[in-house]
This record gives C-alpha cells, structure tokens and sequence, in this order.
C-alpha cells in the first residue's frame, strides 16, 4: 500500500503547493481562480491528496491509507517548499502571513474554517469524479475567497514561512485542528445522509 500510495500522494502535494505559490504572487481573485490548476490536475490525473479522499473512505483499511496519503502530501508541500524559498524567496513573507493569520485565529477557529473547506472540497471532487469540472474551477476560489483552511495548502505555507514563525509550538496544534476539521468537513454530507 505504501509503495502505491505514496508516489501519487507526494505528486498532489506538489500540484497543490504550485496552486499556493501562483495564489502568492498574484493574490485575489485571479490568484484564487488559478490555484484550482492544482485541484484539477490532482483529479485528471487520479493522484492522492487527503481532502480528496477523506470524504470516501469505507473500509477499515483506508485508515492507513489516508495517513500515508496525508503524509506523502504533507512531504510534497516540503519539497515544493524548500525548492520555492531557493528560487521565488518573495513568496515567504506572504506565506508568514498566512501562518500568522492563522495562529491569531486560533485552533478552535481554524478548525472551523476548515470543515467548510473539507465540505467544498469533497463536493468538488466528487462533481470531478462524474466529469464535471465546472465545481472545481468554481470550488477552489470559493474556499479560498471566503478564507477556508485546506490542511495540504496550509502545510505548503506553513513549511514556506520563517522559521521563527513556523517553529512555534501551537503551529502543530493549528493544524491538527485542519486536517481534523477537513475531516469532518469531507464527511459532513455523508452523516446527513445517514441521518436521512
């Protein structure tokens, strides 16, 4: 599992991190739009990124597969992180920023944020998989519009940010909080439905 798993895992964190670098430079709406390069290519190419694959989870083994998953995407962000701060160093102050943002928010706020995330996302991805690729190009600005925590572009900022920022203690708490809360967000339509 690990051997198939991981490859496609690191690829999406990769395709993610370049949709938060083009998200930097260029910033608002236009910023917002292009970023779902990242979320279209992860679909097209059916490679592994954990707000895609948390919402359809089913078996007892998929438990370990969306750790690796969110690791793999988690190891992508860093390489695409430190090959960012050598060659585009202009992109880590607006990564801090990001990172202090969501440090002044807090935990339980960040959690939040990204259960709507997790909800966009999942609602995305699942229009993606039947061919429509409108709600992703729709989806991606929207999270991003409205400030929603996805846990895979936050590691890319995180990992992007000064060190002085990015080592304080409660940045593993905030994030916790997103990948938790992107969690619930991506099953979020399938307790409804099980409530119906």
């Amino acid at each position: 599992m690990f051997r198939k798993t991981m490859p496609p895992a690191v690829l999406a964190g990769i395709c993610i991190s370049l949709g938060c670098v083009v998200n930097l430079r260029v910033g608002g709406v236009a910023g917002a739009v292009l970023f779902a390069f990242g979320l279209t290519t992860v679909v097209y190419y059916g490679l592994k990124l954990y707000t895609g694959t948390a919402g359809f989870i089913r078996r007892k083994g998929d438990w370990g597969m969306l750790c690796v998953v969110l690791l793999g995407n988690i190891v992508g962000c860093g390489l695409t992180a430190w090959a960012v701060n050598c060659a585009l160093p202009d992109c880590v102050e607006p990564a801090t920023a990001i990172l202090a943002g969501r440090l002044l928010k807090g935990s339980w706020a960040c959690f939040l944020l990204a259960v709507g995330c997790g909800f966009v996302m999942t609602t995305a991805v699942e229009h993606g998989r039947a061919g429509k690729m409108l709600p992703l190009l729709l989806g991606v600005p929207l999270f991003i519009l409205c400030g929603l925590a996805h846990s895979i572009a936050d590691a890319f900022y995180f990992l992007l940010a000064r060190p002085e920022v990015m080592l304080r203690p409660e940045v593993l708490v905030v994030y916790v909080a997103e990948v938790v809360g992107n969690f619930a967000g991506c099953n979020l339509y399938r307790w409804v439905r099980m409530l119906e």
